[in-house]
């Protein structure tokens, strides 16, 4: 059997505000084309049948919440209010509104009055439950199936083949890991290419051979000699 969480809330709201147009009891009032859902709105609503919808939505929420009372639906049905540069407050929805459309639906007797322990509030009767059961299956119809994933064949191994059939290695080319150098001397060694060496020519050292001091005198002698030589020629003349 299909039930409301079986189908998707919006199109099961949608479809039981259509229902609720053809019960009696449930009937707009006059100031409903002119009054806002709660204080935090800036204006009224702009569909023309909103008032189908919030029955339908609150008939919803009593059968998932039930017994609940009229403020934990104001609370429910409230919102943020734009406050312009100050913080934003939430407010609770509008209570007059809530409290009309309980008393249109337990007149319908679509919900009653209950306790459950501490709790008070409204619950679904028989009625409203088979009402939403019955929304839900005609919204189920409509509904586009959803495509199932095409599962893949899986195929199996012939009897006669029981041998294992000889699989060849997997070939693995790994990759040659090169290892960081750890100096950065080093990496700057490694980037360079290497640089063919030529061989370097030992520049011939100089002999610093010791003259002899008996030689030196002899020379200072000589030069001595010249110098005194033409003055003893003058001197014949």
């Amino acid at each position: 059997m299909v039930g409301i969480y079986d189908v998707e809330p919006s199109m099961l709201i949608e479809k039981a505000a259509e229902d609720l147009k053809k019960v009696k009891e449930v009937e707009p009032p006059i100031w409903s084309n002119f009054v806002k859902t709660g204080h935090f709105k800036d204006r009224p609503p702009a569909r023309a049948d909103w008032w189908y919808v919030r029955a339908a939505a609150i008939l919803r929420s009593i059968y998932r919440l039930g017994p609940i009372g009229t403020q934990k639906l104001r609370t429910k049905y409230g919102g943020k209010k734009n406050r312009g540069f100050k913080t934003e407050h939430s407010y609770q929805a509008s209570g007059a509104i809530i409290r009309k459309i309980l008393q249109q639906l337990e007149k319908a007797g679509l919900i009653a009055k209950a306790e459950k322990g501490d709790h008070k509030g409204r619950i679904l009767t028989p009625k409203g439950v088979s009402f939403l059961n019955a929304a839900a299956k005609a919204v189920s119809k409509t509904e586009k199936p959803k495509k199932k994933l095409a599962e893949k064949p899986v195929h199996e191994k012939s009897a006669s083949s029981d041998k294992p059939a000889h699989e060849k290695p997997k070939e693995t080319h790994e990759k040659p890991v090169h290892e960081k150098p750890k100096d950065a001397h080093h990496a700057q060694k490694q980037e360079k290419p290497a640089q063919s060496e030529k061989p370097v020519q030992d520049k011939p050292k100089e002999s610093h051979q010791v003259k002899p001091a008996h030689q030196e005198k002899q020379k200072e002698e000589h030069h001595k000699q010249e110098k005194t030589e033409p003055k003893d020629e003058a001197d014949e003349e």
